[in-house]
């Protein structure tokens, strides 16, 4: 496989820190200092996930499901499962979980705007109360004659029901806390990345545009509006994600920049949709691909090449792919690219989830870098 690094690191990843990132920092930070004062304020966001969703359901189902194969064998004599028993229970833990799972969903709203223990607290009512609702139907079919044997099996019943209950959201709010911890982190990281500005580019810039000044003054004007607007990209301070229109259009003018320095040497053929000018994209993850393919697929070859940059839909998915000529062998691989690379597939999965996937992939001469969003729109056409 080719190589899986960027250059550009030390400038254009400048934006992988936004002021909306760093908010979200100090509001996770404050809201764990406020908790240390008082336990009772809530944390930033529920920490029970959905348990509207289809992967949670069945999750639910399965460790249920799981916890009953145990108490079945555990209940076992001289066999390995009792089948009757298992079959009984499966049917009680099922329609409990299930019902509970659908009050706690109906409730989310109430609960998330609860402390973290009244939140607990409402959610362990609401299933024993579900559980001693379903235990004592279930009592009267099968204990009709003992109400002491009721009594007990309802008991247990509700036991069972509030350790594992108490177990599974002691399980979400360790969770919670692991992806705020990994949000703080990955904040941290790309904090350590703002304002860094590549000096090759700046310096290859800077002397482009000082060899245009005289005689071709009019270039070098544009070359500095160019760069302007780059840098003034990098200090992007009001959204998380622009239309796609706009990075093209971020990216055409760092094209012209390199366009001239390399003069003949770089051909850019745009096989873009304009359909797509709304699609919602972090400021400046496009250009950094651009600027990795010339850097690394054009600068060193003597012929040059092309730089290719598509984008496509194909169904709830919006592709974005950067095509360049072969990296040559023995070209001098940078570390920072590679964390660059993993920071902004990191970056995206923050802002949309595990369906947005960055990753590359060469064949024949072509190395290809294929950005993959979910379809959304910014809702503005800028």
């Amino acid at each position: 496989d080719g190589p899986a690094e960027w250059s550009g690191c030390e400038k254009m990843c400048a934006d992988y820190n936004t002021p909306e990132r760093t908010l979200t920092r100090m509001t996770v930070s404050s809201a764990r200092n406020r908790q240390q004062d008082d336990p009772g304020v809530p944390l930033n966001g529920f920490f029970v996930p959905d348990l509207c969703r289809v992967r949670s359901v069945f999750m639910l189902v399965i460790t249920s499901e799981l916890m009953v194969l145990l108490l079945a064998m555990a209940h076992a004599r001289g066999q390995w499962l009792d089948w009757n028993y298992f079959g009984l229970v499966s049917l009680l833990v099922q329609w409990t979980v299930l019902t509970s799972a659908a009050l706690i969903c109906l409730a989310r709203p109430w609960l998330s705007s609860l402390t973290t223990a009244r939140a607990t607290l409402a959610m362990v009512t609401l299933v024993a109360l579900d559980v001693l609702l379903f235990s004592g139907l279930a009592g009267v079919f099968l204990y009709p004659e003992s109400i002491a044997e009721h009594g007990q099996a309802m008991g247990k019943s509700l036991l069972i029901a509030i350790i594992a209950t108490l177990m599974a959201l002691r399980y979400f709010y360790l969770q919670h806390q692991w992806r705020l911890q990994k949000q703080a982190e990955l904040t941290y990281r790309l904090t350590a990345l703002q304002a860094r500005i590549h000096p090759h580019f700046l310096f290859n810039s800077m002397n482009t545009i000082a060899s245009l000044i005289s005689t071709r003054p009019e270039q070098a004007e544009d070359a500095v509006l160019d760069l302007s607007e780059l840098f003034r990209a990098s200090l992007r301070t009001t959204e998380r994600v622009v239309p796609l229109k706009e990075e093209l259009g971020l990216c055409q003018r760092y094209l012209a920049l390199e366009k001239l320095r390399l003069g003949d040497r770089l051909n850019v053929e745009w096989r873009t949709d304009p359909a797509l000018d709304t699609q919602a994209i972090p400021p400046l993850t496009l250009q950094p691909l651009v600027e990795n393919a010339i850097y690394h697929g054009i600068q060193p070859r003597a012929e040059g090449g092309t730089v290719v940059i598509e984008s496509q839909r194909s169904g709830q998915y919006v592709y974005l792919l950067v095509q360049n000529p072969k990296p040559e062998d023995g070209a001098r691989q940078h570390q920072g690219n590679r964390v660059a690379f993993s920071n902004t597939q990191a970056r995206i999965q923050t802002l949309f989830g595990e369906t947005a996937v960055l990753k590359h992939s060469q064949q024949d001469d072509l190395y290809t870098v294929t950005l993959r969003l979910p379809w959304q729109t910014t809702g503005t056409t800028s």
